[in-house]
């Protein structure tokens, strides 16, 4: 029991890394993995900055077909297992946009190469043993995912609320002095409208 703990704590520490990247009005910036034949691939990406917070996302395979084209998406999670084994390309263009620039918050993920089926029982009750942790060990960097999905949602929102908060304070401020400029020439014209005038 404790080797099972144990090893839930290591695939705990694990590393799952993710990304941010700018790309700038008609680019496009490709990432690059290597896998092999029926290895589980994934990819999540969240809009963080710019324009109206959309991107376009291609996956290709070894040979250059098209494994995913998504098109003006704002966040996505796509998962796949590699048809052949090589190299797949993870691209994100920002060909729409002539002057907004996008910030891409990204990860990708390789799971294990595929196991060899193995006769003994106990190897059996190895690998079923290990296929949990691996199905935990997936679900925790799920988790992990998600909550950083959440810290860019959050980011946003505030970025959101400070820019409506900053244009209501100056729309007050603007409000103010042109009442002050009203209640002045106000005051001014009916000064003058009870002025009493002489005729020499």
């Amino acid at each position: 029991m404790f080797v099972v703990w144990l090893t839930c704590l290591l695939i705990q520490l694990l590393p799952a890394y993710s990304y941010f990247i700018s790309i700038e009005p008609k680019k496009e910036i490709c990432f690059y993995d290597t896998a092999v034949s029926g290895t589980k691939m994934s990819l999540t990406f969240e809009v963080a900055e710019g324009g109206f917070l959309d991107i376009d996302v291609r996956i290709s395979g070894p040979e250059g077909k098209t494994v995913y084209k998504g098109s003006r998406e704002s966040s996505g999670k796509y998962a796949f297992s590699a048809y052949m084994d090589g190299e797949y390309k993870y691209c994100f263009g920002n060909a729409m946009s002539k002057m907004t620039s996008k910030v891409v918050k990204f990860s990708m993920d390789i799971g294990e190469k595929p196991k060899q089926e193995s006769s003994d029982t106990l190897d059996q009750d190895h690998d079923k043993l290990a296929e949990q942790l691996e199905q935990l060990s997936g679900q925790l960097v799920a988790v992990k995912h998600d909550q950083e999905y959440m810290e860019v949602r959050d980011r946003t929102h505030s970025m959101i609320n400070g820019s409506t908060n900053q244009r209501v304070v100056w729309w007050a401020f603007f409000e103010a002095l042109v009442l002050l400029a009203m209640s002045l020439g106000q005051v001014y014209y009916l000064k003058r409208f009870f002025e009493v005038r002489r005729v020499v």
